[in-house]
């Protein structure tokens, strides 16, 4: 059986990381490789020795691609992702798919016209923490949910200066960081119906003015079911370690929680509550960073084509956009 060619566009570091975990699963063959910056290019090439390496996105379509796996920045997922499924090539994309929701919308539209397998790397779902505490929630043994606590502080912030203009990232912390948060909610819930939002975004420690993209935002869901879901992120907060990141559930019946250990951006511990007690459901070690972009792989050289699930992508844009006001 041939494997699908892939082509990878974009090889930063998690580029590279996504195209380590792609190609350890022997599903598909590297292709092609595209990235502005040579030193990039080389260490993705260590990777994929037999990869072409081109100068675009049209190059690599021009080599009739089964798929592309876009990691570049933001402004242009869902350009290229709309130009990748139209050419026929399944496409697995970085985070936002879009800016807004409409920019969603289409991408989506686009996979389903083109019936081509389109995939998002909300990676945090795949962690084996997250993934048993999802089954307790929808096996009912957590009782009725009725309050979700999410929280994504990251000390540092992004390194790069179109992340700070809204006009190519869409936003700041919240487009960045609370996708995720928004994501785990209403995958973990089985996609809610969202009813009221209200949304506090502040810059500097000064309410956000136009132009600027937020670095902290809190924001309130109250979903059709009653449940109330509490958002919380930053970028630069003064948390006294490298990150926080938690997503907790609480039930009539019980508790569960996925928090990181130690400040860590990739360790997480997973608990489950009754009462003052608690039971670990997952700890470190856990290598979960590359499973979103593996599964994508799998299913395409599975031969899997439009997933309705891609939908659900715009659920998630719609209830962003809801927290920017727009």
């Amino acid at each position: 059986m041939t494997r699908p060619r892939v082509g990878f566009l974009g090889v930063g570091w998690i580029g590279r990381h996504r195209m380590e975990a792609i190609l350890a699963g022997g599903m598909v063959e590297a292709a092609a490789i595209a990235d502005p910056s040579a030193e990039c290019v080389e260490a993705a090439q260590a990777l994929a020795p037999d990869a072409q390496v081109v100068g675009g996105l049209d190059d690599m379509l021009a080599l009739g691609l089964d798929g592309i796996v876009i990691a570049t920045p933001s402004a242009l997922h869902a350009d290229q992702s709309i130009q990748a499924l139209q050419a026929g090539a399944a496409v697995f994309c970085q985070k936002p798919l879009g800016r807004t929701a409409e920019e969603v919308a289409e991408v989506v539209a686009s996979a389903e016209s083109a019936d081509r397998l389109l995939a998002v790397d909300l990676s945090y779902r795949f962690t084996d923490g997250m993934e048993k505490i999802a089954a307790l929630v929808r096996d009912g043994t957590l009782g009725r949910v009725h309050a979700v606590d999410l929280t994504f502080h990251n000390a540092y912030g992004p390194d790069k200066p179109w992340f700070y203009d809204p006009g190519q990232s869409g936003g700041g912390c919240v487009m960045d960081l609370g996708v995720h948060l928004v994501d785990l909610a209403l995958w973990t819930l089985r996609w809610p119906e969202v009813g009221e939002v209200i949304a506090h975004l502040s810059a500097g420690g000064e309410p956000l003015r136009p132009g600027q993209c937020e670095d902290h935002a809190v924001a309130t869901l109250k979903l059709a079911s009653g449940t109330v879901v509490r958002l919380a992120c930053s970028w630069r907060l003064h948390a006294g370690r490298e990150a926080v990141i938690a997503a907790e559930f609480y039930g009539t019946e019980g508790g569960a929680a996925l928090r990181n250990a130690a400040g860590s951006f990739y360790d997480f511990t997973a608990e489950r509550f009754s009462g003052t007690n608690s039971e670990v459901l997952s700890e470190p070690p856990d290598a979960w960073g590359g499973r979103a972009a593996a599964d994508w792989a799998r299913r395409l050289g599975a031969g899997e084509r439009f997933d309705p699930q891609a939908e659900r992508l715009v659920d998630v844009a719609r209830v962003l956009d809801r927290i920017y006001g727009r």
